[in-house]
């Protein structure tokens, strides 16, 4: 069977949650046997989000094959369990890179290079990626930005060329916004009627809409939507508000979407969903019988998306505790010794995340320093395991001066630039990025947690823990118990003595899905419940 394409666009507003519909139809077409690739484009020009302050764009999002892409690649993993690659997310930024660079070398033989056909064919080209591994029933592009944005306009002409190509192989599903006004008591179709009018103009005609909204969309609006944007009145679907994401597709599975999508791709509906797995999950959710406090320190809490992976990980790991996990917010700035009692006291456990340069790190040597000393679960990712190493070094191994040499120069660099690093100029996809192997020590906190000798998780960083100091910290009580095996780089570091502090050089939030909670997480939240 040849692969058949979605196409995914929003208008009206932005954030109205096309990745978790996106997510929530491949789980959907996943539960029914068919095999399913996510892959998002965004219209920015960055060649990916990966130069990006989390303030733009939130979290950046690593694949396992050192890809740095949009946030929403981990709501695809979340909720399908398939890993993502490099050919899942294309950026306006990749695309007119890869033109300019087939013009430099002559590829287009003379030719004026347009918009119009090299960037769309370079679109186009880009889309069938996946579905050209012949590995997938159906591939679904989330397409970024809202209709009527002109850096998305490239992007709309590359799916209107590639429909009228590909002719009964796609469908299209438009997501807008039905706002409510409380004033009349009304909802307001006009705000979709001309996003749709937007697509048309451009020449795309939505097969399936949904709606996001906050009311009840009765059968009469639906029809009213229907007639006035050439869509199937079964075709109008309703997304109302809930209380979690994961209850998406079981919401869009009550409204049909999966059998709509597959009627119009002419594909089998075969057998119901199988969704008893989903449904367990989400009932543990909603039924706990206990409550954590976890404190997560960062520098950019304002944006909880900064921290996306990182939330989500907490959720799935506190459905297997059979408890909720409340975080509590704790920004890096902010914390010092004065008010760090005040501000830590109450936590159950402490997680200082990641992140890069000297800001805010005074306050999660803060943060570590209080849950080493008052004996609270730590977790400690990246740059939080670098300051846990730090924050031993200056207080136990009483060099007082010990720091990372991305903060400043150092007698004493704990942790320093990685030898593949000294060379690198370039910012953008230069870290160490992807899944490197980790061998645990048998015994450990880690080794506890995941059950197995050998791990691979996944990284971005360009410092490492200093192994000249290895020895020294172990003496004191700081051991490593997980290193890469092929360049002996410490990944995890342990305080054996301590209820349960772990500190660790990969970003373990990434491989957390809902099926397969990370099993880090979930030792670290019983740590926190004991």
């Amino acid at each position: 069977m040849s692969t058949k394409y979605v196409f995914v666009t929003g208008g009206v507003a932005s954030s109205l949650g096309k990745g978790i519909i996106a997510s929530s139809l491949a789980k959907l077409l996943q539960a029914r046997g068919y095999k399913v690739a996510n892959q998002k484009l965004d219209p920015y020009i960055n060649i990916d989000p990966g130069t990006l302050n989390p303030y733009e764009h939130g979290e950046c999002y690593v694949t396992d094959d050192g890809a740095e892409t949009d946030l929403d690649l981990g709501h695809y993993e979340r909720f399908t369990g398939c890993p993502t690659s490099q050919a899942n997310n294309i950026t306006t930024g990749r695309i007119y890179q890869n033109v300019i660079n087939k013009e430099r070398r002559g590829d287009y033989l003379g030719k004026t290079v347009q918009i119009v056909p090299h960037i769309t064919d370079e679109i186009k080209r880009n889309i069938k990626l996946l579905g050209n591994k012949g590995e997938y029933d159906v591939v679904i592009t989330e397409i970024g930005g809202t209709v009527g944005d002109i850096e998305s306009l490239p992007f709309i002409e590359a799916v209107r060329q590639l429909r009228w190509e590909l002719g009964e192989k796609s469908v299209l599903i438009h997501l807008t916004l039905v706002p409510f006004l409380s004033a009349s008591g009304e909802l307001k179709t006009k705000p979709t009627q001309h996003s749709v009018k937007a697509l048309l103009e451009i020449g795309v005609q939505p097969d399936v809409l949904v709606l996001r909204t906050e009311h009840e969309l009765n059968s009469d609006l639906r029809r009213k939507v229907a007639l006035f944007c050439n869509v199937a009145p079964k075709a109008v679907i309703q997304s109302i508000d809930v209380s979690t994401i994961y209850e998406v597709p079981i919401k869009m599975r009550e409204e049909k979407l999966d059998e709509i999508v597959l009627e119009q791709l002419g594909l089998p509906l075969n057998s119901e969903p199988d969704l008893e797995s989903w449904k367990k999950f989400l009932y543990k959710l909603k039924n706990y019988s206990k409550e954590v406090r976890i404190g997560l320190v960062g520098k950019y809490v304002e944006l909880h998306d900064a921290y996306k992976s990182i939330v989500e990980a907490f959720i799935h790991a506190g459905a297997v505790n059979d408890c909720k996990v409340n975080i509590e917010w704790v920004h890096s700035e902010e914390l010092n010794e004065q008010n760090a009692a005040d501000c830590l006291k109450n936590l159950h456990g402490i997680l200082v995340a990641p992140g890069f340069g000297h800001r805010g790190i005074s306050g999660k040597l803060v943060a570590i320093r209080y849950a080493r000393e008052n004996n609270i679960p730590f977790l400690g990712i990246c740059l939080g395991m670098q300051c846990a190493v730090i924050e031993f070094a200056r207080h136990v191994l009483n060099l007082a001066d010990a720091n990372s040499s991305e903060m400043e120069q150092t007698p004493h660099p704990v942790i320093d630039l990685m030898d593949s690093q000294l060379n690198v100029t370039e910012k953008g996809g230069t870290m160490r990025l992807g899944a490197y192997k980790c061998e645990l020590t048998e015994g450990s906190k880690a080794y506890e947690a995941y059950g197995q000798k050998e791990i691979q998780e996944r990284h971005r960083h360009r410092y490492e823990f200093n192994s000249k100091y290895r020895e020294d910290f172990e003496k004191a009580g700081m051991i490593t118990t997980g290193i890469n095996p092929e360049s002996g780089l410490t990944e995890i570091v342990e305080i054996p003595a301590h209820k349960w502090f772990v500190g660790v050089q990969f970003h373990p939030e990434y491989k957390s899905t809902v099926i397969k909670p990370h099993p880090l997480f979930v030792s670290f939240i019983k740590a926190c419940l004991s």
